[in-house]
């Protein structure tokens, strides 16, 4: 394993702040570990010579060398007692005390000074304000909750204490084990990531699973996720699933593109497979604990209930999975095997007298068939059916034909007594059949997940040093807002842009249109107006003799609409055919954990109606840019739906991959929308630019 092997065993566990006192914490984490644990347990408290049968010290300095620190003192006093700790030599700490920046003011500037004393010694904190960890190989238990985990292969990490204690009490009533638990609580030094890349190296962890209300750095997440996930699932459940910062965003990217959508894709891009539910985390977690990945997305089901199968066969259809095709030989098979009454299409239906032997043969034969990738084995309970001996049978099958078998065995305590021997052999069962199907769905995610390939981001040649000058103007005039006057930003980074110039009165407008072949569009130039279709502000197919009262028209407009806006002037620009064009968007929103997530999708005035887009966190490579292209509804009309001629479907690629390396290049950028991409069979064109910098990073 890696740099936190001693959290997860160690020889000696100190108790910093140990007592005997009755409903202490400090208690019941020593006799937690006191009951259990393998290696010695240590006390530490200046006011006890003996806590609960063992050797008590004064302080961390008189006691033995110590591997894991667990600190339950009060707030007032944490850092000095960390600080002794690290002078004693000891890396890993685990801090039980609340009282930190969930309390704002002294508890904010007390977590500062853990941080800085955990860098200065490099210690690994898990905390504070956190439950504890526990461990089952080495029967460590160092929390206060009051459940031992059972032994097992799924290490699993909480941001919620109290749903740790929760789950650990269900979870052995459900006979499912652990590795290793982890309660993060304020996440101030070690955070998920550092738990992730761990486990990632341990090859006693089959899972990884989580609760998690953030991620404190999305990108560092990403990479580290994306590196495990290849061979170690991760099943994550996140909860406070809210748009509500999307709210406060002044683009249309950072309107649509919430940060919800952030977690979506950043976790997508991981390789994370999500739960939306604890049940769904921990029906995830059992089959990609036990189970190999299917080969084929093909399922067979087999049943001795009509309408469990039907149950069953819908399930199927909901999810990325499909009900396999028989082939000639496996129908053949069936028929002859199966009476004359039975189903022997998919689902196979061996009706309500089937005995095992039915079970066997059914099994037996949709195994063998080669567009089978799983199956699910459905029954209801029947006088002539015994669970036990039916699990038996599955068991057998698993193994002789090495693919992914779940068992929906609906009842009670018949079916209880049949998963006791299921789960010694990694096989979940599950009452309700879409559950069961969900289970096989999370296996075939993880294998798409491991096949997946990732591109390196490209790097192009562009002009940093042009768009760090048209970046720096939001500084010089002290507004973050820049818009179509800074169209030569995109042209910096390779992205084309019509023809065409700002100007600021209406004899040079005539030029300008005049230098241009046919006719123009003018569009108000003003960071202060956002929609300038809505009020008038644009016209389009302006001809030269228009062009002069084209410029004052749509300058009235503006002033008699916001009379304060600040107005820069008015562009004249080369008029697209937009015929055989179709418009899109392509734009970025920084997200405050993620950081850059770019958006492609449908554009100009449907973007907010229609919100057909797609997302992902930059930077991308070619691969990614090309699936955001492919995801979005509208994908046929780019590739030529109903006769026409396809847009160049490599431009618009290129073109988001030439963003997120603006976007990645600049931090600066907090917010950008190019709006309309309009992409065409000889290429695109970027026809609108809006923008918001923090001038602070600039």
């Amino acid at each position: 394993m890696g740099r936190l092997s001693d959290l997860f065993a160690p020889e000696t566990v100190a108790v910093v702040g140990a007592t005997d006192r009755e409903g202490a914490v400090g208690r019941a984490i020593l006799e937690n570990l006191r009951d259990e644990f393998a290696g010695e347990v240590i006390p530490v408290n200046p006011n006890r010579d003996e806590v609960l049968g063992l050797e008590c010290y004064r302080d961390v300095q008189a006691a033995p060398p110590i591997d894991l620190a667990v600190v339950v003192v009060p707030p007032t006093v944490v850092i000095d007692a960390i600080e002794d700790v690290a002078e004693a030599g000891t890396d890993d700490v685990v801090v039980i005390t609340a009282g930190f920046s969930e309390t704002g003011g002294e508890g904010a500037e007390r977590e500062r000074r853990l941080r800085e004393i955990a860098a200065e010694y490099d210690l690994n904190v898990v905390g504070p304000n956190s439950l504890g960890v526990m461990s089952t190989p080495s029967n460590m238990n160092a929390t206060f909750g009051p459940e031992d985990a059972l032994e097992g292969s799924i290490s699993f990490m909480s941001q919620s204490g109290a749903f740790i204690t929760a789950v650990l009490d269900w979870a052995n009533e459900q006979g499912i084990g652990f590795q290793d638990v982890v309660s993060l609580g304020n996440k101030t030094v070690l955070d998920e990531t550092d738990f992730v890349r761990e486990w990632g190296q341990d090859p006693n962890t089959d899972v990884i699973i989580g609760y998690l209300e953030d991620i404190d750095d999305g990108q560092g997440f990403v990479r580290a996720a994306r590196e495990v996930t290849d061979d170690t699932p991760i099943v994550l459940v996140k909860s406070g699933r809210t748009d509500a910062g999307a709210q406060a965003a002044s683009s249309h990217t950072g309107a649509i593109a919430g940060s919800e959508r952030a977690y979506e894709a950043g976790l997508e891009q991981a390789g994370v497979v999500r739960a939306t539910s604890v049940q769904e985390l921990f029906d995830y977690a059992r089959a990609l604990s036990g189970l190999p990945v299917p080969e084929t997305d093909g399922v067979a089901v087999v049943t001795n209930a009509g309408g469990p199968g039907v149950l069953t066969t819908d399930a199927v259809g909901d999810s990325s999975l499909r009900m396999a095709d028989f082939t000639d030989e496996t129908i053949d098979a069936l028929a002859e095997a199966m009476p004359d009454e039975a189903n022997v299409y998919n689902p196979i239906d061996a009706i309500g007298d089937a005995d095992i032997e039915r079970f066997r043969e059914a099994l037996d034969i949709a195994l063998e068939d080669p567009n089978v990738g799983s199956a699910v084995v459905v029954s209801a309970p029947t006088a002539v059916l015994q669970y036990d001996k039916l699990a038996e049978v599955v068991i057998e099958k698993r193994e002789e034909y090495g693919k992914p078998v779940v068992t929906c065995l609906m009842g009670g305590q018949r079916a209880r007594a049949a998963e006791e021997v299921l789960r010694e052999f990694g096989i979940p069962n599950y009452f309700d059949p879409s559950r069961a199907v969900a289970g096989l769905d999370a296996l075939a995610r993880h294998r798409d997940i491991g096949d997946r390939a990732i591109d390196e981001p490209a790097e192009f040649d562009v002009d940093r040093d042009r768009a760090r000058e048209i970046l720096a103007r939001a500084r010089d005039r002290d507004d973050n807002r820049l818009g179509v006057e800074s169209m030569d930003l995109l042209e910096a980074y390779g992205i084309p842009t019509p023809e065409g110039e700002i100007v600021d009165d209406p004899d040079r407008a005539r030029d300008v249109a005049e230098s241009i072949e046919g006719d123009v569009v003018m569009k108000i130039v003003s960071p202060d107006i956002s929609h300038k279709s809505d009020i008038g502000g644009v016209k389009i197919g302006v001809s030269d003799d228009d062009v002069y009262d084209a410029y004052e028209d749509v300058v009235a407009r503006a002033r008699n609409y916001q009379p304060d806006a600040t107005i820069l002037g008015v562009q004249v620009q080369e008029m697209l055919d937009l015929d055989e064009s179709t418009e899109t968007i392509v734009g970025m929103n920084r997200d405050p954990q993620f950081g850059p997530l770019l958006l492609f999708g449908l554009g100009g005035i449907f973007v907010e109606i229609l919100e057909d887009t797609s997302v992902r966190v930059a930077p991308i490579g070619e691969g990614e840019a090309r699936e955001m292209v492919d995801e979005i509804r509208a994908a046929p009309l780019l590739r030529g739906a109903r006769g026409r001629e396809p847009a160049d479907v490599e431009s618009i690629v290129e073109t988001v991959q030439r963003l997120s390396q603006l976007v990645t290049d600049f931090p600066s950028i907090l917010e950008l929308d190019v709006n309309p991409l309009v992409a065409g069979p000889d290429g695109v064109q970027a026809i609108d630019l809006r923008l918001t910098v923090d001038t602070d990073e600039l």
